[in-house]
């Protein structure tokens, strides 16, 4: 069989209406048969599939690793022992046999060659066992003239042949018959969506472990950025001429903007690959946009909180923060949430937002406003128009800073110059203990803490259902295009 038409005459969207992948069933005009019998629009995914123009892979895994993983997700109820035959049979029927352990690779490092990528994606969608379909030759204008020749003069034989005639014929007669054939859908044994989730989940995983330079740098961002601090800062001192709150005021305001800016970079730079896979399998009906979702979610939480450890226990150690155990897993608990919800809130954007470049400025744009507005660090909020008083509390700048002050100034005394200490600096001794500081930038946080703890983490579960939405809102827009 071959479909020929000019560019946009509508190639790629009969066959996308014949596959099932689009859903607006107010445009479908015509009528589709198989052995003899006419389908519904919703059965046109059970029967049909073909490989699309652009190849969307997972560049660390092996060939054999995401067929399997294909196989997974669209053959769950059958053995291990079938499913590996199946990837077998299908690798070698596209000559994929001897690179099967080979990484596909990306734009970035080198894999498998180009057609070997495009036999990979013509074996995903064999896996599922389609009835085959054929392409035409579109490289260039000139073979898709020749091409065109030929096929008008082969179907214009083929109209004229007595064949023709009698195929017309058979195809009445089948159609009028009472006993037809059944129509061979695709095999429905898919997996559940808890299975789905964990089969994503060591796809994704696999697919990421391979990349080591990201994974310490993943690991090992925060430290960083905990370094700067470290030299910049040295020791917190505890007398106030030798900048004892100031130091303070400013590792905390660090501590609440810059871990969001980390989880951001994380989510732009890995997410976007497995979104435009998600795009292209969801619409083979293998999973849902929302389930590659969480699977990312769940993969990326062990390492926020590796990550977050580090630099908690060596920027609060190494300065000399409040040398007390218990406010070090609070303060390790508080810094982990902006960190967690600069990736999640880079998530939700992405569901909506196709350019990554939108959504980073987006995030960082966020930040700042809620750095302004909620931290109460760099304009008292109280002192705030009541509009951006209001603003503060949906903000977890507001909430995260406040912990962190109480859980820092609480029960610390500070000195001021000693007993030779001139007149004239008495501004600078305006908080000799730092509960005065907190009645003063924070009224009420001492009887706010477990609320604001509480609220802060109530952040987390908020986004993650609002990044479901925003990738519900994806399918609809895929639809739509």
């Amino acid at each position: 069989m071959a479909i020929l038409g000019n560019s946009g005459s509508g190639k790629t969207t009969l066959l996308d209406a014949i596959s099932g992948r689009l859903r607006q069933k107010g445009n479908f005009f015509g009528e589709v048969y198989m052995n003899g019998q006419e389908l519904k629009k919703e059965q046109f995914q059970d029967c049909f599939s073909y490989v699309q123009q652009n190849d969307t892979l997972l560049g660390y895994l092996t060939i054999q690793e995401s067929l399997t993983y294909t196989a997974l997700l669209a053959l769950q109820k059958h053995s291990n022992d079938f499913i590996k035959r199946k990837v077998d049979a299908v690798m070698a029927e596209l000559s994929l046999s001897h690179v099967a352990t080979n990484v596909i690779g990306s734009r970035i490092f080198r894999g498998i060659s180009g057609g070997e990528r495009r036999r990979v994606s013509i074996a995903a969608q064999l896996l599922q066992d389609p009835m085959d379909l054929t392409s035409v030759d579109t490289q260039s204008k000139e073979r898709e003239l020749e091409t065109y020749r030929r096929v008008h003069i082969i179907t214009s034989a083929y109209k004229n042949s007595e064949i023709f005639r009698k195929t017309l014929e058979v195809i009445e007669r089948t159609k009028r018959m009472k006993d037809l054939p059944a129509i061979p859908f695709k095999s429905k044994d898919s997996p559940s969506a808890v299975s789905k989730l964990w089969i994503l989940l060591q796809r994704t995983t696999r697919n990421f472990s391979r990349d080591k330079t990201g994974i310490i740098m993943r690991l090992s961002q925060n430290l960083l950025f905990g370094l700067f601090l470290a030299i910049f800062l040295l020791r917190l001192k505890n007398d106030l001429l030798q900048g004892a709150l100031q130091d303070r005021v400013g590792l905390i305001y660090q501590c609440v903007s810059a871990p969001p800016y980390t989880g951001m970079l994380n989510a732009v730079a890995l997410f976007p690959p497995l979104r435009a896979v998600s795009d292209h399998e969801s619409k083979d009906g293998l999973y849902q946009k929302w389930q590659i979702l969480l699977a990312y979610i769940l993969h990326f939480l062990p390492f926020s909180i590796i990550s977050v450890a580090i630099f908690s226990t060596f920027i609060y150690w190494t300065v000399g923060m409040n040398p007390d155990v218990s406010r070090f897993g609070c303060f390790f608990a508080v810094v982990l949430v902006p960190h967690i919800i600069g990736e999640l809130l880079t998530l939700v954007l992405l569901g909506v937002v196709q350019n990554p470049n939108v959504v980073n400025s987006g995030v960082m744009l966020l930040n700042v406003a809620g750095v302004l507005v909620g931290s109460g660090l760099v304009r008292r909020t109280e002192d705030m128009p009541t509009p951006f008083k209001v603003l503060s509390y949906l903000t977890f700048q507001k909430y995260s800073s406040e912990v962190l002050a109480v859980n820092e100034f609480y029960g610390l005394n500070f000195t001021c110059g000693g007993p030779n200490v001139s007149p004239g600096v008495g501004a600078s001794c305006v908080f000799p203990q730092g509960i005065q500081f907190i009645e003063t930038t924070f009224p009420d946080a001492m009887s706010r803490f477990t609320t604001d703890f509480l609220m802060l983490y109530a952040f987390l579960p908020a986004l993650v259902i609002l990044a479901i939405v925003s990738f519900k809102i994806r399918d609809i827009i895929i639809v739509r295009q």
